[in-house]
């Protein structure tokens, strides 16, 4: 069973849904996830949230965080992942998991920081974290590593 179809199955089994942001993935990893049949049992929706200020209007990231670090910070990461629970909501309801990928892919870094620097939030119903990577490879490589990274570490969250 693949990473995808292992997390759809962890949150069908605990009856939670999941919205996701993405950033440097920009879609990669929602299309990992509705390649699984039966996706929309439990994925509500997904956001691209590419450029900065959308992470801010769209997600609720603080303005204040992202004037100080950047988008490519864990706080930021964790916020994107809180934030599209609400983004995605159903009748008033947000998704019970959030999960977010924020990182630099490449081949330049517009903020200084390390090309592979990626962080992925995760928000569940009893945890709020991030996780920090940083991959080697080119622009795709990078993008590749960070949706299984993102796949890994929810499921691993889920499946506490």
């Amino acid at each position: 069973m693949s990473d995808a179809a292992a997390l759809l199955a962890a949150l069908q089994q605990k009856g939670w849904t999941l919205g996701i942001a993405e950033s440097l993935t920009g879609g990669a990893l929602s299309s990992a996830l509705v390649a699984v049949p039966g996706a929309s049992a439990t994925l509500l929706g997904a956001v691209v949230a590419y450029a900065t200020p959308v992470k801010h209007s769209l997600l609720g990231v603080d303005a204040a965080l992202l004037a100080a670090h950047g988008p490519v910070h864990p706080l930021v990461a964790e916020q994107m992942a809180d934030g599209v629970r609400r983004a995605v909501a159903v009748e008033g309801r947000a998704a019970d998991v959030g999960v977010s990928t924020t990182g630099v892919a490449g081949p330049d870094s517009p903020d200084g920081q390390p090309v592979g620097t990626v962080h992925v939030g995760v928000v569940t119903p009893s945890a709020r974290t991030s996780f920090s990577f940083v991959f080697d490879g080119d622009r795709a490589g990078i993008r590749r590593q960070s949706v299984e990274a993102a796949l890994v570490a929810t499921l691993r969250l889920v499946a506490e």
